[in-house]
Protein backbone atom coordinates (compact mmCIF):
# COMPACT_ATOMS: atom_id res chain seq x y z
CA UNK A 1 0.00 0.00 0.00
CA UNK A 2 1.21 3.55 0.98
CA UNK A 3 3.26 4.99 3.92
CA UNK A 4 6.65 2.99 3.28
CA UNK A 5 9.38 5.34 4.33
CA UNK A 6 11.89 3.47 1.53
CA UNK A 7 9.02 4.71 -1.34
CA UNK A 8 10.65 5.88 -4.40
CA UNK A 9 8.81 9.21 -5.76
CA UNK A 10 8.11 6.98 -8.76
CA UNK A 11 6.62 4.47 -6.53
CA UNK A 12 4.76 6.99 -4.70
CA UNK A 13 3.35 7.96 -7.90
CA UNK A 14 2.49 5.12 -9.95
CA UNK A 15 1.26 3.33 -6.24
CA UNK A 16 -1.04 6.40 -5.67
CA UNK A 17 -4.67 5.25 -6.19
CA UNK A 18 -8.10 8.06 -5.58
CA UNK A 19 -9.43 6.45 -2.30
CA UNK A 20 -13.22 6.47 -1.55
CA UNK A 21 -13.65 3.93 1.62
CA UNK A 22 -12.03 4.79 4.25
CA UNK A 23 -11.05 3.49 8.54
CA UNK A 24 -12.70 5.18 11.19
CA UNK A 25 -9.68 6.20 12.74
CA UNK A 26 -8.95 9.86 13.32
CA UNK A 27 -5.79 11.36 11.67
CA UNK A 28 -3.36 13.51 14.03
CA UNK A 29 -3.54 17.07 13.22
CA UNK A 30 0.47 16.84 13.28
CA UNK A 31 0.80 14.36 10.64
CA UNK A 32 -1.67 16.49 8.37
CA UNK A 33 0.42 19.42 8.99
CA UNK A 34 3.69 17.24 7.74
CA UNK A 35 1.32 16.54 4.54
CA UNK A 36 0.40 20.21 4.05
CA UNK A 37 4.42 21.31 4.34
CA UNK A 38 5.44 18.45 1.95
CA UNK A 39 2.59 19.75 -0.55
CA UNK A 40 3.62 23.09 -0.19
CA UNK A 41 6.79 23.17 -1.85
CA UNK A 42 4.84 23.04 -4.84
CA UNK A 43 5.56 25.64 -7.15
CA UNK A 44 3.49 29.03 -7.70
CA UNK A 45 3.77 31.74 -10.39
CA UNK A 46 5.91 34.22 -9.42
CA UNK A 47 6.21 32.90 -5.51
CA UNK A 48 2.13 34.43 -5.14
CA UNK A 49 1.08 30.28 -3.05
CA UNK A 50 -2.36 31.86 -3.54
CA UNK A 51 -3.43 28.44 -2.13
CA UNK A 52 -5.36 28.46 1.46
CA UNK A 53 -6.38 24.96 3.20
CA UNK A 54 -9.34 24.52 5.58
CA UNK A 55 -9.35 21.35 7.22
CA UNK A 56 -12.03 20.07 8.55
CA UNK A 57 -13.15 17.05 11.06
CA UNK A 58 -15.36 15.80 13.52
CA UNK A 59 -18.66 17.90 14.38
CA UNK A 60 -18.11 20.40 11.67
CA UNK A 61 -17.65 18.02 9.01
CA UNK A 62 -20.52 16.06 10.10
CA UNK A 63 -22.37 19.64 9.27
CA UNK A 64 -20.90 19.88 5.91
CA UNK A 65 -21.98 16.48 4.96
CA UNK A 66 -25.51 16.92 6.42
CA UNK A 67 -26.36 20.38 5.23
CA UNK A 68 -24.84 19.43 1.55
CA UNK A 69 -26.75 16.11 1.61
CA UNK A 70 -30.06 17.72 2.86
CA UNK A 71 -29.96 21.07 0.26
CA UNK A 72 -28.76 18.59 -2.81
CA UNK A 73 -31.56 15.88 -2.10
CA UNK A 74 -34.55 18.77 -1.96
CA UNK A 75 -33.00 20.35 -4.95
CA UNK A 76 -31.43 22.95 -4.35
CA UNK A 77 -28.82 23.95 -7.33
CA UNK A 78 -25.61 23.97 -6.21
CA UNK A 79 -23.06 27.08 -5.77
CA UNK A 80 -19.98 26.18 -6.58
CA UNK A 81 -17.48 29.27 -6.59
CA UNK A 82 -14.48 27.93 -8.60
CA UNK A 83 -15.66 27.91 -12.64
CA UNK A 84 -16.89 24.43 -13.74
CA UNK A 85 -17.36 24.65 -17.70
CA UNK A 86 -19.33 22.53 -19.68
CA UNK A 87 -20.21 18.89 -19.44
CA UNK A 88 -17.68 16.65 -20.91
CA UNK A 89 -17.83 15.18 -24.19
CA UNK A 90 -15.81 13.30 -26.69
CA UNK A 91 -12.89 11.15 -25.68
CA UNK A 92 -13.18 12.96 -22.23
CA UNK A 93 -16.59 11.47 -21.56
CA UNK A 94 -15.32 8.57 -22.53
CA UNK A 95 -13.08 8.23 -19.96
CA UNK A 96 -15.59 9.91 -17.32
CA UNK A 97 -17.81 7.03 -18.34
CA UNK A 98 -14.89 4.42 -18.35
CA UNK A 99 -13.92 5.28 -14.92
CA UNK A 100 -17.60 5.11 -13.69
CA UNK A 101 -17.72 1.84 -15.12
CA UNK A 102 -14.59 0.27 -13.37
CA UNK A 103 -15.76 1.76 -10.09
CA UNK A 104 -19.30 0.41 -10.29
CA UNK A 105 -17.97 -3.29 -11.38
CA UNK A 106 -16.04 -3.03 -8.42
CA UNK A 107 -18.52 -2.17 -6.17
CA UNK A 108 -20.93 -4.28 -7.49
CA UNK A 109 -23.68 -1.75 -8.70
CA UNK A 110 -25.61 -2.88 -11.73
CA UNK A 111 -26.57 -0.31 -14.02
CA UNK A 112 -30.61 -0.33 -13.50
CA UNK A 113 -29.99 -0.35 -9.88
CA UNK A 114 -31.05 2.86 -8.94
CA UNK A 115 -30.86 2.95 -4.91
CA UNK A 116 -27.10 1.49 -5.20
CA UNK A 117 -26.60 4.52 -8.16
CA UNK A 118 -28.19 7.39 -5.94
CA UNK A 119 -26.41 5.64 -2.76
CA UNK A 120 -22.87 6.39 -4.21
CA UNK A 121 -23.56 10.29 -5.87
CA UNK A 122 -24.63 10.61 -2.20
CA UNK A 123 -21.38 9.06 -0.76
CA UNK A 124 -19.69 11.84 -2.81
CA UNK A 125 -21.53 14.86 -1.35
CA UNK A 126 -20.60 13.29 2.24
CA UNK A 127 -16.93 13.59 1.35
CA UNK A 128 -16.90 10.09 0.87
CA UNK A 129 -17.51 9.45 5.00
CA UNK A 130 -13.87 10.47 5.02
CA UNK A 131 -12.85 11.53 8.52
CA UNK A 132 -11.14 14.80 7.53
CA UNK A 133 -11.93 16.99 4.49
CA UNK A 134 -9.43 19.71 2.98
CA UNK A 135 -10.79 22.61 1.13
CA UNK A 136 -8.81 24.42 -1.73
CA UNK A 137 -9.49 27.92 -1.60
CA UNK A 138 -7.83 31.16 -2.68
CA UNK A 139 -7.45 34.73 -3.02
CA UNK A 140 -10.63 36.24 -4.19
CA UNK A 141 -8.52 39.05 -5.30
CA UNK A 142 -6.66 36.91 -7.44
CA UNK A 143 -9.15 35.46 -8.88
CA UNK A 144 -9.20 37.06 -13.13
CA UNK A 145 -5.55 35.29 -12.93
CA UNK A 146 -5.53 31.97 -14.66
CA UNK A 147 -2.06 31.05 -12.88
CA UNK A 148 -4.17 31.00 -9.65
CA UNK A 149 -6.12 27.62 -10.99
CA UNK A 150 -2.72 26.52 -12.24
CA UNK A 151 -1.17 26.84 -8.49
CA UNK A 152 -3.57 25.19 -6.84
CA UNK A 153 -3.88 22.29 -9.10
CA UNK A 154 -0.47 21.87 -8.72
CA UNK A 155 -0.39 22.20 -4.47
CA UNK A 156 -3.59 19.57 -4.65
CA UNK A 157 -1.46 17.24 -6.77
CA UNK A 158 1.36 17.28 -4.46
CA UNK A 159 -0.58 17.25 -1.39
CA UNK A 160 -2.64 13.94 -2.16
CA UNK A 161 0.73 12.45 -3.50
CA UNK A 162 2.31 13.80 0.25
CA UNK A 163 -0.42 11.68 1.84
CA UNK A 164 0.06 8.77 0.04
CA UNK A 165 3.62 8.58 1.07
CA UNK A 166 2.63 9.11 4.77
CA UNK A 167 -0.13 6.10 4.35
CA UNK A 168 -2.98 8.53 3.81
CA UNK A 169 -5.51 8.25 0.84
CA UNK A 170 -7.66 10.71 -1.00
CA UNK A 171 -9.95 11.50 -3.61
CA UNK A 172 -10.18 15.08 -5.12
CA UNK A 173 -13.83 16.01 -5.70
CA UNK A 174 -15.86 19.04 -6.03
CA UNK A 175 -19.41 17.29 -4.79
CA UNK A 176 -18.55 17.65 -1.23
CA UNK A 177 -18.28 21.57 -1.79
CA UNK A 178 -21.68 21.81 -3.86
CA UNK A 179 -23.48 23.59 -1.41
CA UNK A 180 -20.61 26.28 -1.08
CA UNK A 181 -22.77 28.67 1.53
CA UNK A 182 -22.92 25.33 3.99
CA UNK A 183 -19.22 24.84 3.63
CA UNK A 184 -18.27 28.66 4.29
CA UNK A 185 -20.73 28.76 7.30
CA UNK A 186 -19.44 25.32 9.18
CA UNK A 187 -15.77 25.76 8.03
CA UNK A 188 -15.33 29.15 8.60
CA UNK A 189 -13.93 30.29 5.19
CA UNK A 190 -13.48 34.30 4.81
CA UNK A 191 -15.67 36.30 2.18
CA UNK A 192 -11.94 37.31 0.52
CA UNK A 193 -11.52 33.47 -0.42
CA UNK A 194 -13.04 31.49 -3.25
CA UNK A 195 -13.84 27.84 -2.30
CA UNK A 196 -12.29 25.94 -5.10
CA UNK A 197 -11.85 22.14 -4.41
CA UNK A 198 -12.21 19.35 -1.89
CA UNK A 199 -9.88 16.66 -0.66
CA UNK A 200 -11.30 13.49 0.83
CA UNK A 201 -8.75 12.33 3.40
CA UNK A 202 -8.00 9.41 5.53
CA UNK A 203 -7.15 5.61 6.80
CA UNK A 204 -7.85 3.75 3.34
CA UNK A 205 -9.90 0.85 4.11
CA UNK A 206 -8.33 -2.15 2.29
CA UNK A 207 -11.52 -4.30 2.31
CA UNK A 208 -13.45 -1.34 0.26
CA UNK A 209 -13.51 -2.19 -3.16
CA UNK A 210 -13.71 0.64 -5.19
CA UNK A 211 -10.25 1.53 -3.15
CA UNK A 212 -8.73 -1.30 -5.48
CA UNK A 213 -9.79 0.43 -8.97
CA UNK A 214 -6.41 1.93 -10.69
CA UNK A 215 -7.91 4.65 -13.62
CA UNK A 216 -6.89 3.79 -16.76
CA UNK A 217 -4.19 6.55 -18.49
CA UNK A 218 -3.39 7.72 -21.50
CA UNK A 219 0.52 6.41 -22.79
CA UNK A 220 2.85 9.08 -23.53
CA UNK A 221 2.38 8.43 -27.03
CA UNK A 222 -0.89 9.76 -27.12
CA UNK A 223 -0.11 12.70 -24.79
CA UNK A 224 3.30 13.70 -26.10
CA UNK A 225 4.72 15.30 -29.13
CA UNK A 226 8.27 16.03 -29.18
CA UNK A 227 10.16 18.47 -31.41
CA UNK A 228 13.34 18.93 -32.47
CA UNK A 229 14.63 15.26 -31.60
CA UNK A 230 16.53 13.43 -33.31
CA UNK A 231 15.81 9.45 -34.42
Amino acid sequence: MSGNPDQTYAEIVQGRRSIRGYQDKPVPRALIEEVLALAMRSPSSMNTQPWHFHVITGEPLDRIRKGNTERILAGEPDSREFRRGEPFAGVHRDRQIGVAKQLFGAMGIERDDKEKRQDWVLRGFRQFDAPVCVIIAYDRELSGSDDTSFDCGAVTTCLVNAAWSRGLGCVINSQGIMQSPVVREHAGIPDDQVIMKAVALGWPDEEFPANAVVSTRKSVDEAARFVGFEG
